[in-house]
């Protein structure tokens, strides 16, 4: 539980044969997702088929926490992941923890990776972020080019029915706040929304502070940025302007799309080779290698 009283919710998937001491990975998903993520789930399974436990997250207000947090989630809410380290490295006494987030998810393990810096916390070793928009203005201004508005439109369409059914479950959430006009562009909605529900002057010092850009050279534990060359939420020229630290390795893949890396089953067994990419390094922080299939 937060100060405020909000709550997050950890699913906690512990292999029978996962000992203290041994490796966690600490799962966030994306915007509009949640620990129920087919991402999130067939990952965590495969970790687990290694021995690997997993926690899967559910940020303030999703899945099985949508009653628990009056507070809505944000893109830089590395605060919230932060107390969730605390509590998986209580639970995970002496266990190296790999941060491991996906879109929105990935660009706030970065953040908290770049805060950490030099420092520690829990047993946070390593991150691993799939797609992260880390300069959130110009994914922003990039999804209303041509047929990016397609996912602006159903990131804002999503985001919209989320705070409306809180709403009318309880008219209370988010202090009575409502749409008098619905917005059809994620700006919008961060404007009307996320920017004063969260604190925030403006959607543009959202994306400021929310950011992870800025905090990328802090990062001093080993991390991998997985990114596709065609994706059309996170550019890949975001990769290119902002500088990160030696211990961050990029990996631009051709072809993937955001969060799609399906290859054809004559290529590659899994075709889900995402999945495939995030096991592998997770597993070789240990000295494992990992070849599954599905």
């Amino acid at each position: 539980m937060f100060d405020d009283g909000d709550q997050i919710v950890l699913h906690d998937d512990c292999p029978k044969t996962w000992k203290p001491g041994q490796r966690a990975v600490l799962m966030v998903h994306g915007l509009g997702g949640s620990h129920s993520s087919s991402n999130l789930v067939r990952i965590s399974h495969k970790l687990n088929m290694l021995g690997i436990r997993t926690f899967r997250v559910d940020l303030r207000g999703c899945g099985a926490g949508s009653t628990l947090a009056k507070r809505p989630f944000h893109a830089g809410c590395s605060e919230d992941i932060a107390q969730a380290v605390e509590t998986v490295s209580a639970l995970c006494l002496g266990s190296p923890i790999t941060l491991n987030g996906y879109s929105m998810g990935a660009n706030i393990v970065l953040k908290l990776a770049g805060e950490i810096g030099s420092g520690r916390l829990g047993g946070v070793d390593s991150v691993m972020a799939v797609a992260p928009p880390i300069d959130l203005g110009y994914c922003s201004r990039n999804m209303n080019r041509g047929f990016n508005r397609l996912y602006d439109w159903d990131f804002s369409r999503r985001l919209v029915r989320m705070v409306q059914g809180r709403i009318e479950k309880d008219e209370n959430y988010y202090d009575g706040f409502q749409f008098n006009e619905k917005p059809w562009r994620l700006i919008e909605f961060d404007t009307i929304f996320t920017a004063p529900q969260c604190g925030f002057e403006s959607a543009e010092d959202y994306y400021t502070q929310a950011s992870s850009a800025r905090l990328l050279p802090k990062i001093q534990i080993p991390g991998l940025i997985l990114a596709a060359d065609d994706d059309s939420v996170v550019p890949i020229e975001i990769f290119k302007k902002n500088p990160r630290s030696s211990s961050v390795e990029l990996e631009v893949t051709k072809g993937g799309g955001h969060l799609g890396f399906i290859a054809p089953r004559t290529i590659v067994p899994d075709r889900r080779w995402m999945d495939q990419r995030v096991v592998h390094w997770i597993a070789k922080l240990d000295g494992h290698s990992a070849f599954l299939d599905d």
